[in-house]
């Protein structure tokens, strides 16, 4: 059997002297795994960074079995351009990391994400913007894996404005005025995931990660005894973090 596709590098995992087992979310066949011989030398190594795009072929004799990976020279290398943003290559990891974690071999629900991740790959030099476009990618997540956040609708009164929390239980939205009594077992909805032009502030990211980061851990990892990855617990706190002067 063998295929061709466009595939996002997650990650990778040295194998005998010199090859490499590699992880990659493709554009038409989800979270796919094959051998690269000579992927960890030090000549190529860097094309295979988390967060580059490749173009490949995978080749092998079933496909449930792993196969080979044979990898364009060609690709697009976003790790090297962000070697001086190191809160962007937190980003990076983070991004690879829950996508590593939520989708399993062989996984197709993961290309329904792809160009989503690529353009905020794209985004990560942009300091202004990328946060913001994070956080709505992990809702991106969530709902592209069947756990999507219902932020339409006040849950108890049905309408449609004024939608400033979000039960940790139902995932749906609640109007200020409804939540008076029990707002502080509410999580704060920050406007701009509801509209689209409203500005981002930190805390506003700050309480968007604590909202989506909730649901990764509970609806998705827990489910499937997986922790939530590391990279993501730092990228979360280093972006709470007051910035230096």
């Amino acid at each position: 059997m063998q295929w061709r596709d466009e595939g996002l590098v997650l990650g990778g995992r040295k194998f005998g002297e010199s090859g490499l087992i590699l992880d990659v979310l493709t554009r038409e066949r989800g979270r796919r795994s094959g051998l690269v011989y000579g992927g960890a030398s030090r000549k190529k190594r860097a094309q295979y960074e988390p967060g580059n795009t490749v173009d490949l072929s995978w080749s092998g004799r079933l496909e449930e079995q792993l196969g080979r990976f044979d990898v364009a020279e060609s690709s697009r290398q976003r790790a090297s351009r962000l070697i001086d943003l190191p809160l962007a290559l937190n980003a990076v990891a983070s991004i690879c990391a829950l996508l590593r974690g939520a989708l399993n071999e062989g996984d197709h629900a993961g290309s329904a994400l792809y160009d989503a991740t690529e353009m905020l790959l794209d985004r990560l030099d942009e300091d202004a913007i990328w946060p913001a476009l994070y956080v709505r990618w992990e809702l991106g997540l969530l709902s592209m894996l069947g756990f999507g956040l219902d932020l339409e609708a006040c849950a108890v009164s049905g309408a449609n404005d004024g939608l400033t929390h979000v039960s940790p239980r139902t995932g749906r939205a609640v109007k200020g005025s409804e939540a008076e009594e029990y707002v502080d077992r509410l999580f704060i909805l920050p406007n701009f995931l509801i509209d689209a032009r409203a500005p981002a502030g930190q805390a506003d990211i700050a309480h968007g990660l604590d909202l989506t980061g909730h649901f990764i851990e509970r609806r998705l990892f827990n489910t499937m005894n997986r922790d939530m990855p590391e990279a993501r617990r730092r990228l979360a706190a280093k972006l709470a973090r007051p910035a230096s002067p």
